[in-house]
Formats: structure tokens, C-alpha cells, sequence
């Protein structure tokens, strides 16, 4: 039952081992247990964060282990995709977003890039997906009361805090800068995409 509470914590966003034993109540030894299991099944995966380096966040490989019929339906306002420069990664799954769900959407930063990134309007472009914004935009200028967040980035969802909803830890493409760092970035972001979309209803 502890690995169950483990994967279905997991389903839709990632989490650091901290937050993890905090929410499923398990000692840190035992939680240690059970994520050496989930890891060496090639179930759950361990990423050191891009912003505090002293910290690593887990994320479930796959999501289909979790029942759908299980899943809690939620009503939000608007989705809001957020990482630090508004440049790559928020503006990605903003745009796959609006083409899997009818729930508004919107991306912006906590420091917003001066334009969006080449290899994310490059990727945009092989998936025939086109992008919300035209250029970056400032978290503090979009955000509106009945937003659900979702943080893109390490960097963010550490700067956010509790304003976050949901935390994807998705390595930043622009820093490596190639085709198939935007496509892996790509894939991961709408794996998320496609798993959320059903649980979320306009309101």
C-alpha cells in the first residue's frame, strides 16, 4: 500500500523526497525503501533540481499505472504554465494544452527572456502546434485568483512556493540548445498534457 500512495502521489506531478514523506506519512528510511524499489523497477526517476542544486525531485514514468476511475475531477478558471524565462518549456505546453483541452490556458515567467526561444518556436513548428503568446510574459502580470499553476521549471516552482498547483520538473532545453533537447522537452511536457487533460474542467 505504501508504494500505491507513492505512485498515485506522483501520478500528476512531481515531488521531492521531503514533500513526499510529509504528504504519505512514511518515516525517511522507509520512503527510501520503497523509492529504491520504484527506481530500480524503472517506474520513478530522480532529478537533481536545475535551480537548488541541493535538492532532487521524483517523477513517475509512467502514469498508467494509476487507475483512471481513481482520478478526482477538478474545475479550474484557467491553467497557467509557468517557468523562469517564459522562453521554451511554459510556451510548449501552453500550446499543447490549448490543442488537448477546452480549459483556458495561458504561460508566463518569473523572469521573462526578451523573446521566445528558437528551438521552441523550431519544435512548434515539425508538430504543426502553434504558440499562445507571441513573446514572454511576467508571472505576476497574467496571474489572476482562480489560476491553476503549474510549474514547468525547478526554478520556478522553488521561487513560487505554494502558489503552485502542480510542479513537472522538465530539464531546460535552451541550456543544451539542440533539436533533440527541444523534442525530449517536447515529448515530456505532452505525456503530462495528455494525462492532466481529463481531470481538469472548465468552470
Amino acid at each position: 500500500m505504501a508504494r500505491l500512495a507513492v505512485v498515485e502521489e506522483l501520478a500528476l506531478g512531481d515531488r521531492s523526497p521531503s514533500e513526499l514523506q510529509a504528504i504519505v506519512g512514511l518515516p525517511s528510511n522507509l520512503l527510501a525503501h520503497h523509492l529504491k524499489v520504484l527506481e530500480d523497477a524503472g517506474l520513478v526517476t530522480r532529478r537533481r533540481s536545475e535551480g537548488d542544486r541541493r535538492r532532487t525531485y521524483l517523477t513517475l514514468l509512467d502514469s498508467s499505472l494509476v487507475e483512471q476511475e481513481r482520478a478526482e475531477e477538478v474545475r479550474v478558471g484557467r491553467v497557467l504554465f509557468v517557468c523562469s524565462a517564459n522562453s521554451a518549456r511554459s510556451q510548449l505546453a501552453a500550446a499543447l494544452w490549448r490543442r488537448t483541452s477546452d480549459v483556458p490556458v495561458a504561460s508566463a515567467g518569473t523572469r521573462p527572456a526578451e523573446h521566445v526561444a528558437d528551438g521552441a518556436r523550431a519544435v512548434a513548428h515539425r508538430r504543426s502546434l502553434k504558440l499562445v503568446s507571441a513573446k514572454p510574459r511576467m508571472f505576476s502580470d497574467v496571474t489572476a485568483d482562480d489560476d491553476f499553476v503549474i510549474a514547468v521549471c525547478d526554478n520556478a516552482y522553488e521561487e513560487l512556493g505554494s502558489t503552485v498547483d502542480l510542479h513537472w520538473s522538465v530539464p531546460d532545453p535552451v541550456t543544451q540548445g539542440d533539436d533533440a533537447a527541444f523534442d525530449l522537452a517536447y515529448a515530456e511536457i505532452e505525456r503530462r498534457v495528455t494525462n492532466l487533460a481529463p481531470r481538469l474542467l472548465a468552470s
